[in-house]
């Protein structure tokens, strides 16, 4: 049987290198491995060469973070095979330990939900892995996407077709390397070829554009250079990249902070067939992680990562089930404890019992060298507390007409002929692509924003707070929680003592240690909290929240949810998360052709809504011919 063509080409690369060896030519070995260490999208310049220039300041951030993260571990799988195995991965921060003895298994063609607490160390794992803190094989290459691109002069569709184009050349440098050695390691060689035709150079732009298109970007948006992108629309070039460029092991966290509802939901139906290694920190969205994963790890308070065959649905059920049945073996082992103590106490010392009694204290020392059976720990609920406030008589805020631009010309009018009322009653809910002026809506209704046309008028004593999504990122990383809110309110409140400030961080579940270490000690989720904390001090009687649950993990959601709901003032939310929106809102607005369209009054639920999201989604997927051949469904 005749060679493949791909085995006939390597043999003749191999028989051409050996022709140069013997002319003293020598082939450069220069060009940097795919997997030569991990590729965090945080740190590369939009505008980099392959030297990749990085901001020092950005590299003296990053040694400051690694000297305080410590970890270690075993790599017990194949050094040359595609799943990532170690045994006794321990982690620590800031001399805090994080995890202790556990396991990680990640299994190549799985898609891996990473869930725990806030606070509990899922960023600090992700970077972990990301900066090889213990050994991972050298031909996993390995991206993070948790920030920006740096700001640059290239545009985001030619700053990805780079990057893949980057990649291609490493891929042929490993392939010719390989295919020329004294002795061919066949199936890593094929693995090596299946990719590069994969990736297929000749599909490059019209792929990224596909990719940037469904994460929000228009045409103009593509062609402008990331130097005059928000944060935001950095992170989603960060995100594209990863995207387009597929790791073996893609590392996520929090993929869907900086994505509208519409971004969301095409995101959810990309990446339901990624066909490497995923590991998504995604901490908020039920949705997301029941389309996307097929597999859950758990990081629990005992500091060990649990792993659950299934979506985030199936874990649900899986856990309760095995809670349920761990509880009934601890009770019955407890009972079978007592029954013989009270024999062994019973006993006296009666010589024909004394024996019986020690055969009895045996079997128990022999149980708990086995290990007894644990009693099954509910977590703490949580519960945030908004302060209710005085009754003010409708309308609290009342739009009329109102037209507005930026420049104050007709022609570029973001919004016009809006009339609607918020009062106290009020659950409403913000929805809509980017770019149609959600937040634009909350700075008219807040005030910062004056109509071009029409009126707004407000209570004379209604009080407002609003949420940002850059609240967190305007605190004293360099205070305390308790000494910052003390330092905010202490001259209101001048009786209160540090007893008092602590109960007002406590109630939105920030406890302990976490109230005196310094904000800059505290994870992403927690500095939310604290925002939370600072808006029930101002009493307000309307609350605006603009994407409050990034960050957050599921039992914080349902918390703010309940206290949403108890909360005797009006709430105004423009969110991505479909959990928050379905929990609360009795009112979904959707920010479409320069108005604002009550939903609810046309009976269109948010799952109506995302169904068609997700309609739109796939169309547009699969018009882009972004399916993999060996993707078993959807697109990778």
């Amino acid at each position: 049987m005749a060679p493949s063509a791909s085995k006939q080409k390597r043999l003749a690369e191999k028989a051409a290198k050996a022709a140069d060896k013997k002319t003293g030519s020598t082939l450069s070995s220069t060009v940097p491995s795919v997997a030569g260490g991990s590729t965090p999208l945080t740190s590369l310049s939009a505008n980099a060469s392959t030297d990749d220039l990085v901001d020092a300041q950005e590299q003296m951030r990053k040694l400051n973070l690694a000297t305080d993260r410590s970890a270690n571990g075993v790599l017990v799988s194949d050094p040359k095979g595609r799943d990532v195995k170690i045994d006794q991965y321990t982690l620590s921060f800031h001399g805090r330990l994080l995890i202790e003895g556990a396991e990680i298994s990640l299994n190549y063609g799985q898609r891996y939900g990473l869930l725990g607490e806030n606070g509990s160390g899922k960023s600090t794992f992700l970077q972990s892995l990301a900066d090889r803190d213990v050994e991972i094989p050298d031909h996993i290459d390995i991206y993070l996407v948790r920030g920006a691109v740096d700001p640059g002069e290239t545009n985001a569709l030619d700053y990805i077709v780079a990057s893949a184009k980057e990649k291609v050349a490493r891929l042929e440098k490993i392939a010719e390397d390989m295919s020329t050695a004294d002795e061919v390691d066949e199936l890593a060689l094929e693995a090596i070829y299946e990719e590069l035709e994969e990736m297929d150079p000749s599909t490059f732009e019209a792929k990224a554009g596909a990719i940037l298109s469904g994460l929000g970007f228009t045409q103009t948006m593509m062609a402008k250079p990331t130097k005059d992108m928000s944060g935001g629309w950095r992170m989603r070039v960060a995100l594209a990249r990863a995207l387009f460029v597929k790791p073996h092991l893609l590392l996520l966290d929090e993929p869907t902070s900086h994505l509208d509802l519409g971004a969301v939901v095409w995101l959810e139906a990309y990446l339901a067939t990624y066909n490497h290694i995923l590991v998504s920190f995604h901490v908020h969205s039920a949705d997301f992680m029941d389309t996307v994963c097929t597999n859950i790890m758990d990081l629990t308070t005992k500091k060990k990562l649990v792993y659950y065959g299934g979506n985030y649905s199936t874990y649900v059920r899986t856990k309760s089930e095995n809670e349920v049945n761990q509880m009934k073996a601890y009770a019955k082992q407890q009972e079978e404890i007592a029954h013989i103590k009270k024999f062994i106490a019973s006993a006296g010392t009666y010589a024909n019992l004394v024996k019986q009694a020690k055969s009895k204290q045996k079997i128990i020392d022999k149980m708990e060298a086995a290990g007894l059976v644990e009693k099954v720990e509910t977590a703490r609920l949580l519960r945030f507390n908004f302060e209710d406030v005085r009754k003010l008589p409708p309308p609290i805020i009342a739009f009329s007409d109102v037209a507005f631009s930026y420049s104050g010309k007709k022609e570029d009018y973001l919004y016009k002929d809006l009339s609607f009322g918020i009062d106290m009653d009020s659950r409403i809910a913000i929805v809509g692509d980017n770019g149609t002026g959600k937040s634009t809506l909350l700075n008219l209704i807040t005030g910062n924003l004056s109509p071009t046309e029409g009126t707004i008028s407000r209570h004379t004593q209604l009080k407002l707070a609003k949420y940002s999504q850059h609240s967190a990122d305007q605190l004293p990383y360099d205070k305390s929680p308790v000494d910052h809110i003390a330092s905010l309110y202490s001259q209101k409140f001048p009786e209160k003592d540090i007893q008092f400030w602590r109960q007002q961080i406590g109630r939105f579940g920030i406890t302990g240690a976490h109230q005196t270490n310094p904000i800059n000690q505290l994870s992403d989720g927690l500095r939310n909290r604290v925002v939370f904390a600072l808006l029930a001090m101002e009493h307000p009687h309307i609350i605006l929240f603009d994407e409050p649950t990034n960050h957050l993990d599921m039992a914080s959601i349902d918390s703010l949810a309940a206290a949403i709901k108890e909360f005797e003032g009006g709430v105004v939310i423009v969110s991505h998360d479909f959990r928050l929106i379905s929990q609360v809102a009795e009112d979904l607005w959707e920010v479409k052709d320069k108005k604002v369209i009550n939903l609810t009054k046309q009976d269109i639920t948010i799952v109506d809504y995302k169904k068609a999201l997700a309609k739109r989604s796939q169309a547009q997927i699969e018009k882009a011919r972004l399916i993999s051949k060996t993707a078993t469904k959807g697109v990778v």
